[in-house]
């Protein structure tokens, strides 16, 4: 190729990404307002809730994908759990690609959180309403953004190839889910049964933040996480604390002592064999921190930088426990008391071990010979990313382009484990992880929002990843 027709070439990528830039700038009112209508769809997907209404959403976003007139097939579907529960409905929709073209898999959900304390809200829970920058309403953000993310950035990826009277190569599926925020208990059912559609090069998962409205993230490491109910006895019967108090070692005594050796004097865990991972992470300033999060002493628990603790290292909760009230309470020894433990695991240590390091020590632990009983035992493994991957580059180069700024490499200290199951079903997947939320997005809590700059950066940041798979495969296909 000559060095003229290398500078036409170039110059014509160039135009080709800034008309999908400006397409994409000229179809944000429409996106807005389908996101708007999709909000006011109160898709709960938790088992207490109307699950018709959960159908409905997935509906709405069937009719969405259809319309975009990009794929073979696109349907609802729902299966059951493990456990034999229904699962709730997701779409699925696919698009085969061109010989030597590469797949890629847009994966976001379109169920919610409940709404909590409706009076903590400062509109109305399920009607959508723009203040400023930010669209509010319970699901806006996480993660019904995240499904129009995905739709606007094909829609307009779409529009350019016919504009450019080019053909659109790559494949494109498109997985919606209907229940992550109720455990994706059904998950590996779709993966499962839709494997051939599923399985992609490419992986996509908008389910993350970024650090601010102007600095887009890349996450890289996700925390894995074990919760199991620990229920500790100690006597036969629950016997007057006047009487035997001072020699009976009632559960709630055991159970302190106990739960208390789970931390050291800095409240870092102190579990052997709960391990931490070791990488770069960035400044935090930890007065900011604890002014964010509300600590009334203004201190943090732990050691080492901010993002470390949060990322990379271990950590336990305990968040919730079977007592009598302090209302219910009367002057008797407690024979019996279970809690809720929730450990997360740091990035590259198995759930599994971290769960059995984590039950051992407590049964090493155990004073005045009481019992202890585990039950109800769930895991999530635990997600780190390959930086070194082609397209962990090209979709930083892409979020460059799109936002204007150097993005940052991130991590999460919370667990998204149905990643963990994408790797295992497609381990040659590059998973990138991206997102539409930042630090006031408040998901899963009152005035949850969506700040709208954000939304359309993002969708220009897919929009141009995907147009570069769509260039590199046409400019393979022009060279054969």
């Amino acid at each position: 190729m000559s060095q003229s027709q290398q500078a036409d070439n170039s110059a014509s990528l160039d135009q080709f990404r800034s008309e999908l830039v400006d397409r994409i700038d000229l179809g944000m009112p429409h996106t807005i307002d389908r996101l708007a209508n999709l909000v006011r769809i109160p898709s709960v997907s938790w088992d207490a809730f109307d699950r018709e209404q959960v159908q409905r959403s997935a509906e709405f976003v069937r009719e969405q994908l259809v319309q975009t007139g990009l794929f073979d097939e696109v349907e609802i579907h729902q299966y059951e759990d493990a456990a034999g529960r229904p699962g709730q409905p997701g779409v699925i929709a696919h698009r085969a690609p061109a010989p030597g073209a590469p797949t890629v898999l847009l994966y976001a959900h379109h169920d919610v959180q409940p709404p909590g304390d409706e009076r903590k809200w400062d509109s109305p829970v399920y009607e959508p309403t723009i203040r400023g920058e930010r669209l509010y309403g319970r699901g806006a953000s996480d993660d019904k953004a995240g499904v129009m993310l995905h739709i606007a950035a094909i829609e307009a990826l779409r529009d350019i190839c016919e504009a450019h009277q080019q053909q659109l190569p790559i494949g494109i599926s498109v997985f919606i889910e209907g229940e992550e925020e109720n455990g994706s208990r059904s998950f590996g059912r779709f993966l499962d049964e839709h494997r051939d559609a599923l399985g992609s090069d490419y992986i996509i998962v908008a389910d993350s933040d970024n650090p601010s409205t102007e600095t887009p993230g890349l996450t890289v490491a996700l925390r894995g996480n074990v919760t199991f109910a620990l229920t500790v006895r100690s006597l036969t019967g629950a016997w007057h604390s006047g009487m035997f108090g001072g020699v009976a070692p009632d559960a709630m005594l055991v159970l302190t002592r106990l739960l208390n050796s789970l931390w050291d004097e800095n409240g870092s865990v102190a579990v052997p064999g709960l391990r931490s991972h070791s990488a770069p992470v960035p400044e935090y300033d930890e007065q900011q921190l604890a002014n964010e999060i509300g600590a009334i002493g203004g201190q943090l628990i732990g050691v080492g930088p901010v993002r470390e603790r949060t990322w990379y290292q271990p950590a336990i909760t305990i968040t919730g426990i079977d007592a009598p009230s302090v209302a219910e309470s009367s002057n008797t020894l407690l024979p019996e008391v279970r809690v809720r433990v929730s450990a997360r695991i740091a990035p590259g240590q198995p759930a599994g071990e971290a769960a059995d390091a984590l039950m051992d020590y407590l049964r090493a632990q155990v004073p005045w010979g009481a019992e202890l009983e585990f039950d109800d035992l769930d895991v999530g493994e635990p997600f780190l990313v390959d930086t070194e991957a082609a397209g962990v580059a090209q979709m930083c180069s892409a979020m460059r382009d799109a936002w204007g700024a150097e993005p940052e490499l991130t991590a999460i200290g919370g667990s998204i484990p149905f990643i963990a199951e994408l790797v295992e079903r497609f381990p040659d997947a590059q998973i990138l992880v991206t997102g539409v939320e930042d630090p006031e997005t408040r998901a899963h809590s009152p005035n949850e929002s969506q700040h709208l700059g954000v939304l359309r950066k993002a969708i220009k940041a897919e929009a141009l990843f995907l147009a570069g798979l769509v260039l590199g495969s046409d400019t393979a296909q022009q060279a054969e």
